[in-house]
């Protein structure tokens, strides 16, 4: 008995940041739920560069709320070592927000290292377990992870196979910075703008500056909820009113939605990191490295995209996509009803 091909899924996205630094990490993540919702992209890796187990169970909290009734939970990658290592008031408002029982709000499994994943291995994995290129990288934060996993054995090849695109929130652009992001791990954003052996399009802060995500659909859109840990850590963030830069979110829908258009890339080049931090393009015709530039004329549809996807309902399903293995006890089972 054979089994007929597999269609191929929505492409598989990892998503790597510094989760509790600042509110646009928890909206970008918010937003790549809302596209997988949509059956545009599947969340395979979440990961942290933030060396802190409440950042790892941040991001945990978020996946819970958005896809932990699918029955696809997964295991969140954390840094053991790495910029910014403490608690953040974003952090503390979702982690310690109790019911009126007293109870935590927002359930998670965190609570001591082992209960993270390593977060090169998981990155390693993913693509692995993609087809060919089939899978998107997202990297919001400092490159530590992404430095350690290039420095697996084998990985390059394997990058080159599955992955379509690196989208990096990190640097200004056509030159500028130290952006915050670089900055805080210099030797690993060297490495990685030096060494990725793929196409990657950087979205620089410049971008997500431009591009305010509104405070108002904080307090409307998002009220379908009781408790929504997004709308928790955009208030922890800064004082409400306010409307937050939108820096990783800009990279999201970059790396799900190139077909939109919904930014300008820049000319083919290269992208080098200085010693101290700051980026610098340079344009050549082989380049594969790119730049996203904001399209005046899109501004406002690509802020309604963000707060529509941002603020989408949980979509509860089943898992949609098996492994092999299940699809092949399945077809034995029925081969074996319809011999009885």
């Amino acid at each position: 008995m054979q089994l007929g091909p597999r269609a191929k899924p929505p492409v598989g996205v990892i998503f790597d940041c510094d989760m509790g630094n600042s509110a646009d990490d928890a909206v970008a993540l918010a937003v790549l739920y809302g596209l997988d919702g949509l059956d545009e992209c599947r969340v395979i890796a979440v990961s942290t560069s933030k060396p802190n187990l409440k950042s790892a169970a941040m991001c945990e909290v978020i996946e819970r709320f958005y896809a932990g009734t699918g029955g696809r939970p997964l295991p969140a990658g954390m840094a053991l070592k790495g910029a910014q290592p403490e608690d953040t008031p974003i952090l503390n408002a979702v982690l310690e927000k109790r019911g009126g029982d007293g109870k935590p709000v927002y359930a998670h499994s965190i609570e001591r290292t082992v209960d993270t994943a390593d977060p090169e291995a998981l990155i390693r994995n993913s693509f692995t377990s993609q087809f060919d290129q089939n899978c998107v990288a997202v990297l919001t934060g400092p490159a530590t992870n992404f430095r350690k996993m290039l420095d697996l054995p084998g990985v390059k090849p394997l990058i080159e196979e599955k992955v379509r695109t690196l989208v990096v929130m990190g640097g200004r652009y056509p030159s500028g910075g130290p952006e915050f992001n670089v900055k805080a791990d210099i030797a690993a954003a060297r490495k990685l703008f030096a060494e990725w052996p793929g196409d990657l399009v950087a979205s620089g802060e410049e971008l997500g500056e431009q591009l305010p995500f509104p405070a108002s659909a904080i307090e409307t859109k998002f009220a379908w909820a009781a408790h929504h840990p997004v709308v928790d850590a955009y208030r922890a963030d800064g004082k409400m009113p306010y409307d937050a830069k939108t820096w990783d979110v800009t990279a999201v829908l970059q790396a799900v939605r190139p077909k939109a258009e919904y930014f300008k890339l820049s000319e083919p080049g290269r992208i080098e990191v200085l010693e101290d931090g700051q980026t610098r393009f340079t344009p050549s015709a082989g380049g594969r490295h790119r730049y996203l530039i904001l399209d005046p004329e899109k501004k406002t549809a690509v802020v309604e995209a963000m707060v529509a996807l941002a603020s989408a309902k949980p979509v509860v399903r089943q898992r949609r996509f098996r492994p092999p293995a299940e699809e092949k006890k399945d077809a034995a089972k029925k081969d074996e009803q319809k011999k009885s």
